[in-house]
């Protein structure tokens, strides 16, 4: 499995991206994580933290030890892109998905065919499927999972993140992961990936019908 997946990078370095890119780290797998603050970036090459969580701090060091980890203000190419980034409210409470948005355009021109695309960011349901057609429209070149026929060159999932502040590293582990992919082909890739580091049972569920069918 760690053939699949030799790199990896994770857009968004907070409570969420951070740990997440230290326990994939861990692993022996190489992670780059991406983020817009300067500060953060930098924090982090440094082998520290800049967010508060219990026994980050340790595996931070440990895998920039190692060269394992490393953090970047832009987007580099690896196997699989974990978006991690906020998802909140607009004032007409309407979610703003503005930041995936974003995320999905720094790391377009650097995604290749057969690359797995994971949003663990909480999102309503059919962002998975605006991903896919924002990425149609960013990448024409590319043949993303919108048809039928599922011979697309891109995979993506969605596994939404469930862990509480303070137990972070641990339940990245040992929590059960739900992992749903816009098709079967998406999804078994996505298990893939989460294999390497859950201990967890990895569920998979079965894709919505997809809106050509409704």
């Amino acid at each position: 499995m760690l053939s699949s997946f030799a790199k990896v990078s994770v857009i968004g370095l907070g409570y969420i991206g951070l740990p997440t890119a230290a326990v994939i780290a861990s692993r022996g797998v190489e992670v780059v994580g991406v983020d817009v603050s300067e500060h953060a970036v930098n924090t982090i090459n440094q082998g520290k933290i800049h967010i508060v969580e219990p026994d980050l701090d340790m595996l931070v060091q440990a895998a920039v030890t190692t060269g394992k980890l490393r953090a970047s203000l832009t987007p580099e190419p690896a196997q699989a892109f974990m978006i991690a980034v906020p998802t909140p409210f607009k004032d007409d409470k309407a979610p703003d998905l503005s930041y995936i948005r974003a995320a999905l355009e720094n790391i377009a021109p650097v995604i290749e065919k057969g690359n797995l695309i994971i949003l663990e960011s909480t999102s309503p349901v059919g962002t998975t499927e605006q991903i896919a057609q924002w990425l149609s429209e960013l990448r024409p070149d590319l043949k993303v999972p919108l048809d039928p026929s599922d011979n697309a060159d891109i995979f993506i999932a969605h596994c939404p993140e469930r862990v509480l502040p303070g137990r972070v590293l641990q339940e990245l582990v040992s929590n059960d992961r739900i992992i749903g992919g816009i098709t079967d082909r998406c999804a078994e890739k996505a298990m893939g990936l989460y294999q390497l580091f859950v201990r967890g049972e990895c569920l998979r569920t079965m894709p919505a019908p997809p809106r050509w069918q409704s």
